[in-house]
């Protein structure tokens, strides 16, 4: 066939596709050389006939390059015709988007007129995979010229060939021959040369043919004596039970009118190591090695995952994966002489992104008797990300376990330095000498306390105190602190939804959290800028995959806090929430401002991400679920209680506490209240005192984590007893961390570590007057 009658450039595609187009470019053309008569501008006047003429010219030139291009497709489907005209079998022309350009009269016949129709759209149905089918054909037509394969049908098996027409087109000509024909009577039986059977609706085996005999090597009585690897997966390989080794077999089922399946296997032969021509087109990535390492055949899957040429020459396994730990050519010789067969897990050198790939080497004999390898290749990048996600899981989680008991120690130190220092106080006035410096002592306790309370909050062991606020106002209060935080050379740009939703958050350390990611921005920007803080209402209708999180579908209040810093590297940007990580210089930052704001907002239920790009900004947002409150609820939550100035009190407090500094400044502090207090340093000696009957006790006040028996433990057994007795905890852990036991005792109220002289003395005398 002349190859120059197929030639169809690429003017005459486009002049084929912008055909229907050419009549608007046509009416719009002389619209504008029309429009160039009237306009009293003259500039525009000439620019209106300058774009017309031009619109004419593509009009004319787009309707000769179409019509040359029918007149070429005239003269291709005569010479086709000449060809399949009278063929018996159905033969059909293509572009390279499987849309049907032609058929023979055994194709209408068979199929109606399919011209603009697809081919897929002609055989689907047919036989099984028909998508994967063609393009396989397709794509070895395309690379060899021709193609053909035999496919199971409901009549038997029917072969598909296609050839490509002509050296620089983009036509295929595909043939369809029917191999067998179906009997006249039931569903085919001995008339099918397919091994096939028949199953019931139930899946119970009705009928087996005379080929499947001869293939299996016996007469079968159950589906499980046919095919080993059940359920049956249509247009998948099975494995048949062979007479003495398994037959791999492809399967087609269909579906009968009256509820019954007809099941046809097309037997398929394993591909030797020497035709590796058969392995290009499946999906698994191969590759043949030599027993040195040296990369021989590669298929396209195996290409495609380590970015290698389609033709590799002197390429070694080590240079296109990396991380073995050592040499390839050592691994491989382990192989090749059957010392190792166990899969290893490697980086892809060659592509941009990372990709990770589980590689395993099987020796084999080649056709001169050389020992080769075949390496099997596996994607495994996602199973590397949710192990790193897993491992920083662990370590987050080991971090924060860390972090509570750290707080829980300093606490306890904190709450005798405080405790001692308001002792202390008391005894001095401000013309004292030492007056000053033990003030500066309390500040910075206090600072400390803070610190404490970070740690707390990272490790998601605070106490919060959850309140029902309307955002826009809480961040309009702290609008004025934090122009004061952002300096002269930033501006500060807050925007609100008019209607924002409610939240349920601790007022107190979402500020905290606003306030950091501020501060942070503000470092960031040296050389000034502007710092956009947004809120808005959020609705997700499904769940929201982002970084390492799934965010739930809901309602949300979504605040952004963007920058136009320096930006943070995509390398660093897993890091920034991690406890003591900065990137500021020593003295600047203790590393704890992100971590913080990560373990508030995850103990409030909500989730925060950031975005950021070098040179561009950052980007923080933070999704906190919305509450449905009424505006007095919101007025009642948010209302706090005045302190109290709490005067001389009398009874007898029960103290337990094992650390010996805490201890002696609590009992101090209640006597000069007037309290009368019995000291223990552990459970068991408390009970030991307690079972003095003549002994009145008016209040517990315990720790809660103690060597031996715990707090919530011997209170609930002195209570037997003593059943109105108060109870007062206190622990450097949040109250969460045992509020399930509290709440098993009434008349209990807790008190947080770090605390000072009044908060304890206010607590006792609270429990006394209630």
């Amino acid at each position: 066939m002349n190859a120059a009658v197929m030639s169809v450039g690429p003017l005459g595609r486009l002049g084929v596709r912008l055909a229907p187009l050419t009549v608007w470019f046509f009416i719009l053309g002389l619209g504008l050389c029309v429009l160039s008569f009237v306009v009293p501008n003259p500039q525009i006047g000439v620019l209106a006939f300058i774009s017309g003429f031009a619109l004419l010219w593509i009009v004319l030139i787009l309707r000769l390059l179409n019509a040359r291009e029918r007149r070429k497709r005239r003269q291709f489907h005569k010479m086709i015709a000449n060809f399949v005209a009278h063929d018996a079998a159905p033969s059909f022309t293509t572009d390279a988007d499987g849309v049907i350009d032609y058929e023979n009269k055994a194709a209408v016949t068979r199929f109606g007129s399919r011209q603009g129709a697809s081919m897929l759209a002609t055989v689907e149905g047919m036989f099984a995979a028909p998508s994967a089918t063609l393009a396989r054909l397709q794509n070895f037509a395309h690379a060899k010229g021709a193609a053909c394969e035999d496919v199971a049908t409901r009549t038997g098996h029917m072969r598909l060939s296609v050839h490509l027409v002509g050296a620089d087109s983009e036509y295929y000509l595909w043939r369809l021959e029917d191999l067998t024909e179906r009997g006249e009577h039931g569903v085919g039986g001995e008339a099918v040369s397919l091994p096939m059977i028949v199953l019931s609706a139930k899946g119970k085996l009705l009928f087996s043919n005379a080929a499947l005999h001869r293939l299996i090597g016996h007469r079968p009585a159950a589906l499980d004596r046919i095919v080993n690897d059940l359920p049956l997966r249509n247009g998948d390989l099975h494995l048949l039970s062979g007479k003495s080794t398994p037959i791999s077999a492809r399967v087609a089922v269909y579906e009968t009118p009256t509820g019954r399946q007809e099941v046809y296997f097309l037997p398929e032969l394993t591909p030797q190591v020497g035709a590796w021509t058969d392995f290009d087109a499946l999906p698994v990535a191969l590759l043949k090695v030599s027993a040195e390492g040296e990369i021989l055949e590669s298929n396209r899957a195996a290409r495609e995952l380590l970015a290698m040429p389609a033709n590799p020459r002197n390429l070694n396994l080590g240079d296109v994966v990396e991380g073995l730990g050592r040499s390839v050519s050592e691994w491989a010789g382990d192989v090749a002489q059957g010392r190792m067969h166990k899969p290893e897990f490697v980086r892809a050198s060659r592509p941009e992104k990372d990709t990770f790939l589980q590689i395993s080497l099987t020796r084999v004999e080649g056709e001169d008797g050389a020992i080769e390898l075949v390496s099997v290749l596996t994607d495994a990048t996602q199973l590397k990300a949710l192990e790193a996600q897993f491992v920083q899981s662990q370590k987050m989680q080991a971090i924060g376990q860390l972090a509570g008991g750290v707080a829980h120690d300093f606490n306890n130190l904190l709450t005798a330095i405080s405790g001692h220092c308001d002792l202390l106080l008391l005894r001095h006035d401000s013309a004292d000498p030492e007056y000053g410096d033990l003030v500066q002592i309390h500040q910075n306790a206090n600072r400390a306390a803070a610190l404490v309370g970070q740690l707390l909050a990272f490790s998601r062991k605070q106490t919060l105190k959850p309140e029902v606020i309307n955002l826009r106002d809480t961040l309009s209060d702290l609008t004025h602190l934090l122009n004061r935080l952002v300096g002269e050379k930033i501006s500060l740009a807050v925007s609100h939804d008019d209607d924002l939703r409610p939240i349920r958050v601790d007022k107190r350390q979402l500020e905290q959290v606003i306030m950091n990611l501020v501060v942070n921005a503000r470092d960031a920007m040296p050389g000034g800028g502007e710092i956009a803080i947004e809120s808005r209402n959020a609705v997700l209708h499904e769940a929201m995959m982002k970084g390492r999180a799934t965010v739930p579908a809901g309602d949300y209040v979504l605040i952004c806090v963007t920058d136009q810093g320096t930006g943070i590297p995509k390398e660093l940007l897993q890091q920034v929430f991690e406890p003591f990580y900065t990137t500021k210089r020593t003295g600047e930052g203790t590393g704890l401002g992100l971590s913080t704001a990560y373990g508030i907002i995850k103990q409030t239920g909500g989730f925060i991400f950031v975005d950021s790009a070098v040179g561009v900004g950052t980007k923080f947002s933070i999704y906190l679920p919305t509450h449905a409150a009424n505006g007095d609820e919101v007025a009642t939550e948010a209302a706090t209680t005045p302190k109290r100035v709490v005067e001389r009190g009398d009874g007898v407090v029960l103290l337990v506490e094992d650390e010996a500094p805490v201890r002696a400044f609590a009992a101090r502090a209640l006597k000069l209240r007037g309290y009368t207090v019995l000291e223990a340093e552990c459970a068991e000696d408390a009970l030991e005192l307690l079972e003095d009957e003549s002994l009145r006790v008016d209040l517990f006040l315990s720790d809660v984590i103690m060597p031996g028996m715990d707090g919530p433990t011997w209170v609930t057994k002195a209570r037997e007893a003593r059943p109105d007795v108060k109870v007062i905890f206190v622990s450097g852990y949040a109250e969460d961390h045992f509020s399930d036991q509290q709440a098993r005792i009434p008349n209990s109220v807790f008190l947080q570590k770090p605390f000072s002289l009044s908060e304890l003395t206010e607590i006792v005398q609270q429990q006394f007057e209630e």
